[in-house]
């Protein structure tokens, strides 16, 4: 029976033991929300990078693109905002982008070897547990929650939890003490308390971006699948 298991923050990631797994990634708050968003929008192509002068460079060499990202949830001078509805109003239909956050897309570049990555949120919960299962259905499934700086968040660890409660639902799978952790969690409170109340959904409205935290909470309502191919965010289901 494959295994649902759920890593507490990026710094846990272990690639010696990423093979054989099919591996999401979730920044709720809010790197794998946006770039689920973008796509939604219409994004080509999301390139995921570490930190500002990777992002300089890949754009250097990209040509036309869109440039966005933060650092420490500060907004990097000459890059666009980092959270969705701020970059969907930007205008996104057929272009690509280049995206770097303190957490998430580190994330995803730290386990881009891996053979088979997803970007997850609350906003795609369904369709990509509908996606992972119909396509890898024998295959352990690892959720990593970003984290913060080798902080727990949890935010993160809720919308692990929703996509727990999908895959037990929809399959059959054997889950470890975290998993079963984060379903607890998330069957415990409601997405928007959740969040509002985490350390950085308070620092968002506090920052009067309230309804950024409002659109990350909401629930199964885009049917879009990201996957991380060749270092590359595409989109890969409706």
């Amino acid at each position: 029976m494959p295994k649902l298991h759920v890593l507490l923050k990026r710094e846990e990631i272990d690639p010696a033991r990423l093979e054989g797994k099919v591996i999401i990634v979730l920044d709720i708050l809010f790197a794998t929300t946006t770039i689920v968003h973008a796509f939604a929008q219409g994004a080509r192509r999301i390139h995921p990078v570490r930190d500002r002068d990777e992002g300089l460079r890949a754009a250097a060499a990209l040509g036309a693109c869109v440039l966005a990202g933060e650092h420490l949830a500060r907004p990097i001078p000459g890059f666009a905002p980092a959270t969705p509805m701020a970059l969907a109003g930007l205008g996104l239909a057929d272009r690509e982008m280049i995206y770097c956050t303190t957490n998430g897309t580190r994330a995803l570049v730290a386990v881009a070897h891996a053979a088979h990555v997803y970007v997850g949120s609350l906003l795609n919960g369904r369709a990509l547990v509908e996606h992972v299962i119909a396509r890898h259905a024998q295959q352990s499934v690892l959720i990593v929650c970003s984290g913060s700086l080798d902080r727990f968040n949890l935010e993160d660890f809720h919308g692990a939890g929703h996509l727990i409660a999908h895959f037990t639902r929809l399959g059959d799978y054997a889950m470890t003490d975290a998993a079963i952790a984060a379903l607890h969690a998330y069957r415990g409170s409601d997405s928007r308390s959740a969040l509002g109340s985490s350390r950085v959904g308070r620092m968002m409205i506090e920052h009067d971006l309230g309804a950024e935290v409002d659109c990350a909470s909401d629930h199964d309502s885009l049917d879009v699948v990201p996957a991380l191919i060749d270092g590359l965010l595409v989109r890969v289901a409706a």
